[in-house]
């Protein structure tokens, strides 16, 4: 297995979210629009949270630490 570089990975999270928030809606109508904000939504929600966590290695295991509050 490659070694894991846990900053690049929280860094790529983060350009994940950024990506998210800053890409237009296709030209589509109706339901398919709503799931598909609703969707970038939460991939943004998803990738935002993780791209701003505090990371730790605890007894062999990699602990992500993510702030919830402003």
């Amino acid at each position: 297995m490659a070694e894991l570089d846990v900053d690049a990975f929280l860094a790529r999270f983060d350009e994940r979210a950024r990506a998210v928030k800053e890409r237009g809606v296709p030209p589509i109508e109706g339901d398919a629009r709503r799931v598909f904000i609703e969707r970038m939504k939460l991939d943004y929600m998803d990738y935002a949270l993780v791209g701003a966590a505090a990371w730790s290695l605890e007894d062999g295991h990699l602990v992500l630490r993510i702030p919830l509050s402003d």
